[in-house]
């Protein structure tokens, strides 16, 4: 029989804390992805206050997401044994001190150390809890509710991070981008402990698995690494020597860089830590990953899906404010206020696909979100231009947003809908895991190809143009090393100036052109693919959450989730 509502005897042991415990998530949730973004335009006067490198500063932001990926499956699965809400107050205090540390650093050394150490720790074990906890306190259609309410908080806080970031760098200081997580974590902890209900302990004590638990944070931070870092020291043939803690270890000399020894490293020990895991599993020894799991259509699909919406998401963030400051000349708080409408629409979409789930289901949300999303990159590749104007960008992000305000919102429903509850928290740490990846590949990819093409353009037309050899050679050195943002010198006449200006931003233009192609191609693959997602109804069609609209292909092992735990 088919209800609307949950069961009687289900209603009643519903916690009538969980709207209260939820705005304590949505918080957490927002902090932890707004860190993710915030920083980005502060690197700049950061720079300046300590007196430091650009290199050494961008290891606060890598350093950060970093930490964050290698051991968000490992937060993830400390919850499922040890209890959620411990992890997650555990993981407040963490990024709570871990910001207060950062907020009153004075060298590189400092800061790096609160925010990509301290705070990255506290994310990983904040971060997988919000999820769990939303997946073991709500049922039915508010179960559908709450996790698209967490999506769009997440898009939202990455969409406003430059806003606020470069809101307070300009009007007060880049501290307080730290200071309102001091402020923000204890309130978090205290609503944890008011609001949130204490979850069940498993029947036998289950083991950590240290081996797992090694392999995966050597495999995922050498993976992060590369696809992070690739452009940086080069794919291939070396750009610039490989340093920790200022000794030389691999120097740009060599003929080949370090970058693909360290991914064959990643795919080898994360090769190594599916067969470990796998044979844990054959011997019921508590694996750290359950890769049975798998099975789950909705779990695998929905994390491959995730991974290419992640790609194309990061990657768009990263080409528009290059674009917006190189070609458009904004300053860093003006380009977080043009894109401030993506954040507004994720909002709008969140809504909007909130409800439109009830009567088309889950996963066609989630398609027309990915679709949506596809064509506001391409609303955005036509409205890209010298003279744009931030009327002229708007439809583009109004799709864009509520693409990732429909498909980001719920791809996290369908990827924890069939999930045994007793994994919840390490199968949300693989779903944030895989997008951390998509982010890291995404940036990777098309920041490369945007750099790539901003450079090829710029030495075509610096060499066409009108210039003194002199100048020419100048130009050309100089937008080697600083690409779209390179500038000309003081002694540099007027008119030569204006020259390589054009040159330059029109340069941009084209660089943005081809990287909005790429991203959009990225998404659309992505659309596709979610048609490999098997269908999941509207909440209100199923007799509770557990009970599966259709049969499930998956392992038999399965059937008896903790004895496979």
């Amino acid at each position: 029989m088919i209800v609307d509502q949950p069961p009687v005897d289900e209603a009643e042991h519903l916690d009538p804390r969980r709207w209260v415990a939820l705005l304590v998530v949505l918080l957490a949730a927002f902090i932890v992805v707004l860190d993710n973004t915030v920083l980005n335009v502060a690197i700049p006067t950061i720079r300046a206050d300590f007196h430091t490198t650009l290199p050494s500063l961008l290891w606060v932001v890598t350093g950060y997401a970093l930490t964050f990926a290698t051991l968000l499956i490992i937060g993830g699965r400390l919850g499922d044994i040890y209890g959620h809400r411990r992890i997650f107050i555990i993981g407040a205090a963490l990024f709570g001190v871990g910001s207060l540390v950062a907020s009153v650093s004075t060298s590189v050394a400092q800061l790096i150390v609160g925010e990509a150490v301290i705070e990255g720790i506290g994310a990983s074990l904040m971060l997988p809890s919000t999820l769990a906890i939303l997946s073991t306190t709500f049922k039915g259609r508010e179960r559908a509710t709450a996790f698209a309410a967490w999506g769009a908080t997440a898009g939202v806080a990455a969409a406003f991070g430059p806003v606020v970031g470069g809101f307070l760098t300009s009007n007060y200081s880049w501290r307080w981008s730290f200071r309102i997580n001091v402020i923000i974590a204890p309130l978090a902890i205290i609503g944890a402990l008011l609001f949130m209900t204490k979850g069940v302990r498993a029947g036998r004590k289950i083991p950590l698995d240290a081996m797992g638990a090694a392999l995966i944070a050597v495999g995922m931070f050498l993976l992060v690494f590369a696809l992070s870092e690739g452009s940086t020291y080069g794919w291939w043939k070396p750009l610039k020597d490989f340093t920790v803690f200022g000794h030389d270890v691999w120097p740009a000399s060599r003929s080949t860089s370090i970058m693909p020894i360290v991914l064959v490293t990643s795919i080898v020990v994360l090769v190594g830590f599916y067969f470990v895991e796998r044979a844990k599993e054959r011997r019921d020894a508590s694996p750290l990953f359950p890769f049975a799991h798998l099975k789950i259509k909705t779990y695998r699909y929905g994390l491959l899906v995730g991974l290419v919406l992640a790609m194309g998401q990061f990657g768009l963030s990263f080409v528009l404010p290059v674009f917006l400051q190189g070609a458009r000349l904004l300053s860093p708080e003006q380009n977080g206020w043009w894109q401030f409408p993506t954040g507004v629409f994720i909002i709008l979409g969140a809504q909007i696909g909130g409800r439109l789930i009830r009567a088309v289901g889950t996963t066609v949300v989630v398609r027309i979100g990915l679709f949506s999303y596809a064509l506001g990159m391409l609303l955005i590749f036509h409205a890209v231009s010298l003279d744009i104007t931030a009327w002229r960008l708007v439809p583009g992000l109004a799709f864009y947003g509520i693409g990732i305000g429909f498909a980001g919102a719920q791809l996290t429903n369908v990827v924890m809908s069939e999930v045994p509850a007793e994994s919840s928290g390490v199968a949300s740490g693989a779903n944030t895991t895989v997008r951390q990846v998509g982010a890291a590949l995404g940036v990777a990819m098309i920041g490369s190809l945007l750099s790539a093409q901003i450079l090829s353009h710029s030495v075509s037309r610096i060499r066409a143009a009108a210039l003194p050899a002199a100048v020419k050679v100048q130009a050309l050195a100089g937008v080697h090393a600083q690409g779209a943002f390179y500038k000309p010198p003081a002694s540099t006449s007027a008119h030569d100036t204006t020259i390589l200006q054009h040159a330059l931003r029109t340069s941009v233009v084209n660089g943005t052109r081809v990287a909005l192609v790429f991203a959009m191609c990225v998404v659309l693959a992505g659309a596709l693919l979610s048609f490999l997602i098997p269908r999941v109804a509207a909440p209100e069609s199923r007799v509770n959450d557990l009970e599966p609209l259709e049969p499930l292909d998956v392992d038999p092992a399965l059937a008896n989730p903790v004895a496979t735990l």
